[in-house]
């Protein structure tokens, strides 16, 4: 035998015995379900960067795979498929589960002092790592990261709301919590719909109006469908990026310090930014280059000032009262904490 046939024995060979390796060496596939449409602007600035972050992160052990508008389960469904295992990695939006991490509800309290959704989403990811009975609440999945959106808009599709008369008997789309029982107050009559539902019960005046972030004015092109905007004392809405435990504890530790690195305290405040703050102008953009109103209102001092006496810090009472009731004193720690950190 000689020389180079000698090398391409040994080559192969050692092709064959490396084999094993290399395919164990074949990137970790993470399946993840997203509600929204993947040209929304959250997903376009936010779930889809990310992906690509846990893939950089991870040295290319991990690969997201994103199922967008609702391809692998439905949005309401997204806690309990990412707990069987449906899915890897659930976008879970709390609000459809009224009383499941009812202690992070405190985020959800109107009027709370924050306009940014990273600040937000900040103050949600401390309180999570500094009180266990929130983190017992969202035990059930590996919370990845948790982040809010801006403060609510009101928006409504036959007038404009001034005053806290012209809420009075409105049918308007809000989300469970204290959203439901802000609303409640003002006089309104709250309905639940899951946001992809509320396109066409605006259209077809099942609903009057809705609260909303602009991300989702412009991801379910709501501006489509109402013609007035008002900037009202609401709540802000909060999410989880949240994986199955099994297929969390099947990585190996330097994969979730990778996954980690990018999610936390770093990855609530990019989902917060990227999700929420910067989604205003492309409403605006949108919105003018196909020809749609947007009739924007600022409620003046002296109204809001109303609004905030019936439908503000009393429902934060109502929340603490409810939640010392339902067997956690610390309630108003937590709220003191909140409001603490958005300071």
């Amino acid at each position: 035998m000689n020389k180079k046939s000698t090398i391409a024995l040994f080559v192969g060979i050692c092709l064959v015995f490396a084999w094993p390796v290399i395919s164990s060496a074949k990137a970790i596939t993470l399946n993840l379900a997203d509600q929204n449409s993947e040209v929304g602007w959250g997903p376009v600035h936010a779930v889809q960067p990310w992906a690509k972050q846990v893939e950089k992160a991870t040295k290319g052990k991990v690969k997201i795979r994103i199922y967008p508008s609702q391809t692998l389960c439905k949005g309401k469904d997204a806690w309990t498929a990412t707990k069987t295992g449906i899915t890897d990695i659930g976008w879970c939006f709390h609000g459809y589960w009224p009383g499941l991490t009812s202690l992070a509800d405190v985020i959800s309290l109107p009027a709370l002092p924050f306009t940014k959704a990273e600040k937000g989403s900040e103050v949600l990811w401390k309180l999570y790592k500094k009180f266990p009975s929130i983190q017992k609440q969202f035990q059930d999945n590996q919370v990845l990261l948790v982040y809010t959106s801006t403060p609510y808009l009101l928006i409504t599709t036959k007038k404009q709301v001034n005053t806290l008369e012209d809420i009075k008997g409105l049918k308007i789309r809000m989300t469970g919590g204290p959203p439901t029982d802000q609303m409640k107050a003002l006089g309104g009559v709250p309905q639940l719909i899951p946001m992809p539902g509320n396109y066409l019960a605006l259209q077809k005046g099942v609903i009057d109006g809705m609260g909303a972030p602009w991300e989702a004015i412009h991801g379910f092109r709501l501006y489509e469908v109402v013609k007035y905007y008002t900037d009202a004392p609401f709540p802000a809405v909060y999410f989880s990026i949240a994986m199955n435990k099994n297929k969390w504890n099947s990585l190996s530790k330097d994969v979730q310090d990778a996954i980690m690195s990018v999610s936390g305290l770093k990855g609530s405040k990019f989902w917060g930014r990227n999700f929420f703050d910067t989604a205003k102008d492309g409403v605006y953009e949108k919105a003018k280059k196909e020809g749609y109103e947007i009739n924007f209102y600022h409620l003046p001092g002296n109204e809001r000032a109303r609004w905030l006496e019936v439908g503000g810090k009393p429902i934060w009472d109502q929340w603490v009262k409810k939640m010392k009731n339902a067997g956690h004193p610390e309630a108003q720690e937590i709220l003191d904490s909140a409001l603490q950190m958005l300071q």
